[in-house]
């Protein structure tokens, strides 16, 4: 038995989030789904309080000041109702149509915090919610970008979250994900199985999942409630299709396979001595401007700097 499939098998009850923003909580709840249909789990899902541009035109992530239909679970750690939405604008979250897909509240994450700070209200979170498992699901893979690739656009949220994610590991089970390889458009397939194969190297692969009939009937419902692209293309890869397709609005391409219908599973220390280079990075930021600043001093410009470039 797997490390993944021995912590998912008997976790009661996992707190597993997306960790990119937008639709990455449809790819978190692939993992919750099959917790709950197989392992009989009460699994909670959630992310972060970033929405793509598409859906929130204001640069950057939401501040938990800035959001309605919430209650505090911690400082930055919000339970999200099928209202949840920003205050000013009445955008709603993925998060929040999720809730109303499941029935149950989500968690909806500030982004805008250190990667400490986050951790310990995680902490703080899960034990009010009892949970005794944390998976940080990246749609696509590039949580465990170098910050070279060609595709990459946004790597900023995913290492500020993974980052938290190695801090809260210190003292609670932990799991990093990658769900729907290459989906998103940003790596290529190949890109991500090299990464991959370093925290492999590491000692840090910890097992895979595919996608299954019972799992993918809720997906369906999800991606119907939930603007999501990435995310999706994994419900197409399962069904088979192959080749490559275009999504936002055609300005990048996905390369449609089976592998994209899996999920593969992480030590996330392991990942930031390895492969995750930009989570390494920004490891200590004293919050999001902070690491985007950090990003910056190694040459990569961020999912941040291309939405307030293109600010109204």
């Amino acid at each position: 038995m797997s490390d993944a499939e021995r912590l998912l098998s008997r976790a009661r009850r996992p707190l597993v989030l997306g960790i990119g923003g937008g639709g990455d909580v449809v790819g978190a709840l692939a993992t919750a789904e099959a917790c709950r249909i197989y392992h009989g789990a009460e699994p909670v899902v959630g992310g972060v309080t970033w929405e793509r541009r598409a859906i929130d035109p204001a640069p950057g992530p939401r501040g938990a000041a800035e959001i309605a239909g919430v209650r505090e679970l911690a400082p930055g750690v919000l339970a999200a109702g099928g209202e949840a939405r920003v205050r000013h604008s009445g955008v709603r979250f993925a998060e929040g149509r999720v809730a109303a897909v499941v029935g149950e509240e989500s968690v909806l994450v500030d982004v805008t915090r250190p990667p400490a700070e986050l951790a310990e209200s995680l902490r703080s979170a899960g034990a009010q919610l009892g949970c005794d498992l944390f998976v940080f699901i990246d749609v696509g893979g590039d949580a465990l970008a170098h910050g070279d690739e060609d595709g990459l656009v946004s790597p900023l949220c995913d290492a500020v979250m993974l980052a938290a994610a190695t801090r809260l590991q210190r003292d609670r089970d932990v799991l990093g994900g990658v769900f729907g390889v290459g989906c998103d458009g940003e790596l290529a397939p190949e890109e991500v199985l090299d990464r991959l194969s370093e925290v492999a190297a590491a000692g840090g692969l910890s097992g895979a999942r595919g996608l299954t009939p019972p799992v993918v009937e809720r997906l369906d419902r999800a991606v119907e409630a939930v603007p999501t692209e990435a995310s999706a293309q994994a419900l197409r890869c399962f069904r088979g299709e192959r080749g490559t397709v275009e999504i936002r609005d055609g300005r990048t391409t996905v390369e449609l396979t089976p592998i994209g219908a899996m999920t593969f599973y992480f030590d996330p220390v392991a990942a930031l001595r390895s492969a995750a280079r930009l989570a390494r990075a920004v490891q200590e930021a004293r919050g999001l401007e902070d690491a985007n600043e950090r990003l910056h001093a190694l040459g990569i410009r961020t999912e941040l700097d291309y939405e307030r470039a293109h600010a109204v």
